[in-house]
């Protein structure tokens, strides 16, 4: 079982986008720990600049490159890595981040229990010095699956899960501004599947001026908005129990 288990194929599903200051560290710090026959699916939103140059300059059969055939974003950007990805382990990544070196040990030995996992993270700047120890710790996070229900406490970048949650997960709701696709991925994985928030730090989590999503930074959210979003996704879930 336990060997079954750790030689399972990988998928790390990428979404750039003018990503060419950072990606090649990120990517760097992830085939490190793949096997030969793991893959990088990164979805491309037709950058401008250099980093499908960078992506390419690795010549690594493991990296296949799409892009983004969807309406522009980085939800519709995950959506599309996510519908190639061939592996039975998924993990997110950022395109700025640095993933550390026990990143997919750790997360396969929570995946005997689990159907998806998400972990804590070190937050950098845009230098890659640390700036704060725990994401946890800034985003006020609670472990309980219940109120992250109401009240998403990780990253997507810290995620991974089974692919057998992709069967209820994609197609993602239409309406990527209310449902992105890491609430929309772990509320599936929470209410349909069995899902878990681990200690470890196994993430350099990079903010900088440049960050697609705010990282659950800003608060500044207005009652009508909560609501909607709630009911939007509510119903979009209950859709799925069939």
């Amino acid at each position: 079982m336990v060997f079954l288990i750790k030689n399972r194929m990988i998928s790390v599903c990428i979404a750039t986008f003018n990503g060419e200051k950072y990606i090649e560290k990120q990517i760097k710090s992830i085939l490190s720990q793949l096997k030969e026959d793991d893959e990088i699916i990164i979805s491309d939103d037709y950058s401008t600049d250099n980093t499908l140059e960078i992506i390419k300059n690795f010549s690594d059969k493991r990296i296949k490159i799409f892009l983004n055939p969807n309406t522009k974003g980085y939800t519709s950007n995950f959506e599309n890595s996510l519908a190639h990805a061939k592996g039975e382990i998924i993990f997110l990544s950022d395109q700025d981040d640095i993933w550390e070196n026990n990143k997919v040990e750790k997360n396969i030995d929570y995946l005997y229990k689990y159907d998806l996992v998400i972990s804590d993270a070190k937050i950098i700047d845009d230098q890659g010095e640390i700036i704060n120890d725990s994401y946890y710790k800034v985003r006020k996070a609670t472990k309980s699956i219940g109120l992250n229900i109401i009240r998403f406490s990780g990253l997507g970048c810290c995620m991974c899960f089974n692919k057998k949650i992709l069967k209820k997960a994609l197609p993602f709701p239409t309406n990527h501004h209310l449902a992105t696709h890491d609430n929309w991925l772990f509320l599936i994985g929470a209410l349909y599947y069995k899902a878990e928030f681990i200690p470890d730090k196994l993430v350099l989590y990079r903010r900088h001026n440049s960050n697609a999503s705010n990282g659950g930074f800003k608060q500044k959210t207005n009652l009508v908005f909560m609501i909607k979003y709630r009911i939007y996704l509510f119903n979009n879930l209950l859709k799925r129990i069939l």
